[in-house]
């Protein structure tokens, strides 16, 4: 197999970490140069101790332009606003990946509105499960991409869990609602926030980002408009409108997203019992080695997933409440961040979409 160099910028927080905890299994990639911030200087190890000691004795340089170049793959892990501007200063030809937002938003009303200041071009959205307009997943595309933006952790665990119910057009889309349990990596390493102390986290469950205000939205809603879009033939909403209410909740655990996400159930839903509910998530998830429908009954957990690229889904009804709820467990670093972008990197280097991936999650 070839053998190809990376060079990670960000590679102390912990989205770089993870890629390159990930890189360092896959048998065609080398990591040859990682980059920060106020870490440079620093060895990696200092940061990631699990990493194996030919990749924690590197030391971290300056993120520039020349340092990064001559890479075959280069992975940006970089806050909202560094991406963009870099990418334009490095070689075109050579694979990139942005595990940030800079690329993630088609619309650029959208990333003023919920980021602010420069925009970005939209680079190919790296979820290769994603349902397209017209039919067709997004993998199709990243297999002819140089430029991947990877999605965001929130982002991935909604769309898989309700993609399935926008593309049969089984809900109304006027009262999307997905509330999140989140793990404290999802803020980030270097945040500086008195409450996101582990004496302020345990035993304590925390809101953040509420009324409307959390970045993923946009990206979201980009998402279930396509899938709404999908398949004429899964009976898909076509393009009405896609409102959704979203709350994220930090909660005592290092990694994880379990994501619940509802919606009242439209003529269509309502027609169709619960083995046809549950037929639309095995149809379109019956190929995706990294997404599994659970049995009937059985709920997704964040213990189940840990350390792997899997996402566990599941479907309900509550016919009192008249509303489809789904459920979608992944591990935010892995499938959120890190896995998924390197699902994304296999593809557009026409590697198996699984090399260098597990499905098998750590337990206990």
């Amino acid at each position: 197999m070839r053998q190809y160099t990376v060079a990670v910028a960000g590679a102390s927080g912990y989205a770089g970490s993870e890629m390159i905890r990930l890189l360092a299994a896959h048998p065609a990639f080398q990591v040859c140069t990682v980059t920060g911030h106020g870490s440079a200087g620093r060895l990696l190890g200092e940061f990631s101790p699990n990493l194996p000691e030919s990749l924690a004795s590197l030391q971290i340089q300056d993120t520039k332009p020349e340092i990064l170049a001559g890479h075959d793959l280069v992975v940006l892990a970089l806050p909202h606003g560094a991406s963009g501007p870099l990418a334009e200063q490095l070689d075109p030809q050579s694979l990139m990946v942005d595990l940030g937002a800079d690329h993630r938003l088609e619309n650029p009303e959208d990333w003023q509105d919920y980021y602010g200041g420069p925009f970005s071009s939209p680079w190919t959205y790296g979820m290769p499960e994603l349902l397209n307009p017209g039919g067709g997943r997004q993998r199709q595309l990243l297999g002819q991409t140089r430029r991947i933006a990877g999605p965001g952790c929130n982002v991935t665990a909604v769309t898989l869990a309700f993609q399935p119910a926008l593309a049969a057009g089984l809900v109304q889309t006027n009262d999307l609602v997905a509330d999140l349990a989140v793990g404290y990596s999802g803020a980030g390493r270097s945040s500086g926030r008195m409450d996101l102390l582990a004496a302020q986290a345990i035993n304590s469950a925390h809101p953040y980002s509420v009324g409307g205000t959390h970045r993923h939205i946009p990206e979201i809603l980009q998402n279930l408009r396509k899938a709404a879009a999908a398949d004429p033939n899964l009976g898909g909403l076509g393009k009405q409108p896609i409102s959704l209410g979203l709350t994220p909740i930090l909660v005592p655990m290092s990694r994880g997203i379990l994501a619940v996400v509802s919606a009242k159930l439209s003529e269509r839903g309502r027609s169709m019992g619960m083995a046809d509910i549950r037929a639309v998530w095995e149809e379109i998830y019956a190929q995706e080695q990294f997404v599994d429908l659970l049995p009937e009954g059985r709920l997704p957990s964040t213990a189940d997933v840990y350390g792997s690229n899997r996402a566990q889904v599941q479907v309900a009804v509550d016919q009192r409440a008249d509303r489809l709820y789904a459920f979608a467990a992944i591990d935010n670093l892995t499938r959120g961040t890190a896995g998924q972008a390197l699902q994304a990197v296999n593809l557009a280097l026409g590697l198996p979409e699984e090399t260098g991936l597990t499905t098998i999650g750590v337990a206990p």
